[in-house]
C-alpha cells in the first residue's frame, strides 16, 4: 500500500466539507480531479472512504475509522517537516561539547549563557574531560566538538586555533616577584613554585629542555588540579606557572600576573572538529559563534599578550 500526502489532505477535506466541489475550492482543484483522487485512494485501501448520493458525501463506517490515523500522519508529518525547518534554520537541536576543568567551568558557561540568548531552542551539553581525553571524545564521536588547549590530532580529528597566549607566572600580590616587570626561567628557579604536573611536562619543560643547563627550571612541586596550584599561590605558599588564559580564574583568586621570558613558552586555545563525519547545522552554528567569543573574552581579561 502506498498512501500519498496529496491523497490523505483531499481525503480530509472532503470529510470535513462533505462535499467534492467545497473541496475542490479550498485544495485549488476541479471536483473532478478530488474525485478522481479519491477513487485512486480507494482502489488503493481496498474499501469506501465515503457513501455518495446526489446531495451529499459522508464518510463510510470505514471512512470514519480511518480518518483518525490520517490525521494522525499528518499532523506527525507536519511536525517533522518544522523539524527539518529549525534543524535548517539552525534554531534547534543538541550540541555535545568536551572541555577541560578549567574551560568548561569559566569559559563555556559564559559562551553558552551568551549563545542561548540568540539560540534558545539549542541545547548545548557540556562534557568536562581531561586535557588528553579531548581528541579521542571528538573521533569516538562522544561529543561533536571539544575546545581546550593545543593537542596532537590525528587525520580523524582537525585542530583549528583560537588564540594563543603564553605561560606566565601567577603569584600573590605580596611575593617579592610580583614587583618585577618581567621574570626569566634563571630567576624563577629560586622560588618556591607548583605547577599542575600534565600540562606543565608536556609543554613547558619539552620548551626548557632545549635550553643550556644554567636555564633550565624545575617546580619545587607539582598537583593534578589547575584550582590546586592557584590556591598555594594565592597563599603565598609557592608561585605558580599557568597559560595565560587561565586570568579570569587567577583573579578571583586574587593572583597578578608576571610575564615570563629567556624563552616564552606559548600555548594555543584550540577547538578540535570531526574530519570523517559532518556536523549537525545546530553544532556548525555552535562552533561559528563559540571561537569568535572565547577569543574576544580571552583579550578582555589579559588584552596585552593575547594574540
Amino acid at each position: 500500500m502506498n498512501l500519498t500526502i496529496k491523497q490523505l489532505r483531499t481525503f480530509l477535506t472532503v470529510a470535513e466539507t462533505e462535499s467534492f466541489n467545497l473541496a475542490a475550492r479550498r485544495l485549488h482543484l476541479t471536483a473532478g480531479a478530488v474525485s478522481l483522487v479519491i477513487k485512486e485512494m480507494e482502489e488503493e485501501i481496498g474499501f469506501p472512504l465515503f457513501d455518495r448520493t446526489t446531495r451529499r458525501v459522508a464518510l463510510s463506517k470505514a471512512g470514519k475509522d480511518f480518518r483518525p490515523a490520517a490525521e494522525r500522519v499528518l499532523r506527525e508529518l507536519g511536525a517533522a517537516m518544522q523539524t527539518a525547518q529549525d534543524v535548517k534554520n539552525k534554531t534547534t537541536g543538541v550540541v555535545r561539547v568536551a572541555a577541560p576543568l578549567f574551560v568548561a567551568s569559566a569559559l563555556m558557561p559564559h559562551a553558552i549563557a551568551a549563545y542561548r540568548k540568540t539560540k534558545p531552542r539549542v541545547q548545548v551539553r557540556l562534557v568536562d574531560c581531561a586535557v588528553e581525553e579531548l581528541v579521542d571524545a571528538v573521533d569516538g564521536d562522544h561529543v561533536d566538538i571539544a575546545v581546550g588547549p593545543d593537542r596532537a590530532t590525528g587525520e580523524s580529528v582537525r585542530r583549528v586555533s583560537l588564540y594563543q597566549t603564553p605561560w606566565v607566572l601567577w603569584c600573590a600580590a605580596g611575593n617579592p616577584l610580583a614587583r618585577r616587570k618581567k621574570i626569566t626561567w634563571a630567576t624563577l628557579a629560586r622560588h618556591p613554585s607548583v605547577v599542575a604536573s600534565h600540562d606543565y611536562a608536556t609543554h613547558v619543560a619539552k620548551a626548557l629542555h632545549e635550553l643550556p643547563p644554567e636555564q633550565h627550571f624545575t617546580p619545587s612541586h607539582t598537583v593534578t588540579h589547575l584550582s590546586t596550584a592557584l590556591g598555594l599561590a594565592a597563599a603565598d605558599l609557592a608561585v605558580t606557572l599557568c597559560p595565560a588564559y587561565v586570568g579570569v580564574l587567577a583573579h578571583a583568586f586574587g593572583l597578578v600576573m608576571r610575564r615570563i621570558e629567556e624563552p616564552e613558552v606559548i600555548r594555543e586555545m584550540s577547538l578540535y572538529l570531526p574530519t570523517t563525519r559532518s556536523l549537525t547545522p545546530a553544532a556548525a552554528a555552535f562552533v561559528d559563534f563559540l571561537g569568535p567569543f572565547l577569543t574576544r573574552q580571552a583579550v578582555n581579561v589579559s588584552p596585552d599578550i593575547v594574540r
